[in-house]
């Protein structure tokens, strides 16, 4: 199979086709580690451990490195610290331990390394001073900042001229800078504030210059591929690739750029005001993640998704048909036809949509795609529980409240019996998300439907 992805760089889907077969090499930007992960955080992990897991299909689980940050050092996490009242490396570590739950819980692998942005000042002062020695950095009051016009094709990931990006961007105006657009390498630290030595003042890095000495820490000068969401091409995605290809003399920095689109929530920008804006914490508490991983893969990852309540209701509901028609039978050869879609810049509509046909055979009694369906379903981070842990999961704010259930399935009886069944099956699968089994008879002498309830065990 040829696998073909989406370079944002060209802006064509290419073949993929890695430096060394036996050494693929991945990065992808990890989070800032200063709150809860929210869902528009989540995307990109799925996202990247579901190339991660292609990537480990096709050339072998020994022969991928995928790297992802951690950022534990930044002005957010300083102004969290300070509001709570703790230490920078308490609230870091504090926050990295629930990410790293709440990820666990989406089913996503962890990265081969994880490096965290303050264990790799040295290399970051390091790149600087060659960024200076080269003439495409400079200092100045503390300060080192990258000169932009030093770089002839700056700008070519985004694909704006800098009058565009200046006119864009939120430039910020100092008296040191020799050009709007020159951002910061290295800025010296306000009193308590993080704090280490260099050349040019007892300071901290600017965020683009981790990624660079990260990456070139466990990846080298150039690598395959480099990922991350939307919001990230510019600046931190150019200003990464000016960096590193200045500092190390080469033609580019990953081969393949990656970007997966924006988030919303029920059709409206995530934001705090809107009282929409939802943790992976949260949701963890009302659905398995398996359904929240299925949801957000249900759309291209290119394309922007719209979270919404009927979209992780509708994945729990697939999950609990396939993990039924599956139960704990071994997993078998995973279908071309999932392989295919997959190898096509990540098609996990399609993908998907071939599992629902694997299921349907599955369901007309043929063994061999149901091991099809739990293998390629596996390919995609899913159905890594057993059937009966499956079947007994309840939401953490599980509790029977028999006045609730019986006002909802009287509801849905009075829908069932006006014949409006979809507002009787929307009714049923919040019942089954609250653990409820409804049993359906017909009154022999009315022929109306009856329903009786329990919850299951």
């Amino acid at each position: 199979m040829t696998l073909r992805l989406y370079n944002t760089l060209s802006r064509t889907k290419e073949g993929f086709e890695p430096i060394d077969p036996d050494n693929v090499r991945m990065y992808v930007c990890g989070p800032t580690v200063y709150d809860t992960a929210h869902i528009g955080n989540a995307r990109p992990v799925v996202v990247f451990d579901t190339l991660n897991r292609l990537l480990r299909h096709v050339y072998g689980d020994d022969k991928v490195t995928y790297v992802r940050n951690i950022t534990d050092v930044d002005d957010k996490i300083n102004a969290r610290a300070a509001e709570r009242g703790i230490s920078i490396g308490e609230l870091t570590q504090e926050t990295t331990k629930v990410f790293h739950a709440d990820m666990d819980a989406l089913g996503t692998l962890r990265p081969d390394r994880e490096p965290r942005a303050t264990e790799f000042i040295e290399q970051m002062v390091e790149m600087i001073s060659v960024l200076i020695d080269k003439g495409h950095a400079y200092a100045a009051d503390g300060h080192v900042l990258f000169h932009v016009p030093s770089m002839s094709d700056y700008g070519k990931l985004s694909g704006r001229s800098l009058d565009e990006m200046e006119a864009g961007a939120r430039v910020e105006v100092a008296s040191y800078k020799k050009d709007p657009m020159d951002f910061v390498l290295w800025k010296p630290s306000k009193e308590g504030e993080p704090s280490w030595p260099s050349p040019w003042s007892d300071g901290r890095p600017g965020w683009h210059i981790e990624c660079s000495a990260m990456s070139k820490s466990y990846l080298g000068e150039t690598f395959d591929i480099h990922g991350g969401g939307l919001d990230l091409v510019f600046p931190h995605h150019e200003n990464e690739i000016a960096q590193s290809r200045c500092a190390h003399g080469t033609a580019h920095m990953a081969r393949v750029w990656m970007h997966n689109g924006y988030v919303q929530v029920e059709g409206e920008k995530m934001s705090k005001s809107l009282g929409n804006f939802i943790t992976v914490h949260q949701l963890l508490e009302d659905w398995p993640g398996e359904a929240i991983r299925l949801a957000l893969m249900s759309t291209h990852y290119r394309q922007p998704f719209n979270w919404t309540a009927d979209g992780v209701r509708d994945a729990k509901k697939t999950l609990d048909s396939w993990y039924a028609i599956t139960g704990d039978a071994e997993a078998g050869e995973i279908s071309t036809a999932v392989l295919d879609a997959l190898s096509d810049d990540l098609n996990t509509p399609k993908a998907i949509a071939e599992l629902h046909q694997l299921r349907s055979k599955a369901q007309a009694g043929d063994k061999e795609a149901a091991a099809q369906l739990k293998a390629g379903a596996q390919m995609l981070g899913l159905l890594g529980g057993s059937a009966e842990d499956w079947a007994n999961w309840r939401p953490s704010t599980f509790a029977v409240d028999e006045s609730r259930i019986e006002a909802l399935v009287a509801e849905r009886l009075e829908a069932r019996n006006n014949k409006d069944f979809a507002a009787s099956d929307r009714i049923r699968d919040e019942l089954a998300a609250m653990g409820v089994v409804l049993k359906d008879s017909r009154n022999k002498e009315t022929g109306a439907f009856e329903t009786t309830w329990e919850v299951a065990s």
